[in-house]
């Protein structure tokens, strides 16, 4: 299953709602999940970005249609990357010319 890390910062609605934001991650696990997907790793982070997640998921529609619908709440931002794994990696490099 691809792998997708996600980049996000809360938006001035979500850090108003600050509190409210365990429960919403708690939703988002179920949401992914029932799409068959996982989150793998979530963390609070410093810096440029607030949250950082690693999601497993289907495919790529799978991964668009979760964040459209976690952005249209409004609460974040996100920006994603397809992350490849180690036996990922090797396989796409020993497949060069």
């Amino acid at each position: 299953m691809p792998t997708y890390v996600t980049l996000a910062n809360y938006t001035d609605q979500g850090i108003k709602g600050i509190k409210d934001s365990p429960a919403r991650l708690d939703a988002i696990k179920k949401l992914v999940a029932d799409h068959g997907g996982e989150i793998k790793g979530f963390y609070l982070t410093l810096g440029e970005y607030d949250v950082l997640a690693v999601i497993d998921a289907p495919n790529d529609d799978v991964i668009a249609k979760l964040l459209l619908t976690i952005g249209a709440d409004g609460n974040a931002r996100t920006t994603t990357f397809r992350a490849y794994s180690e036996d990922e990696f090797r396989s796409v490099v020993a497949s060069l010319p």
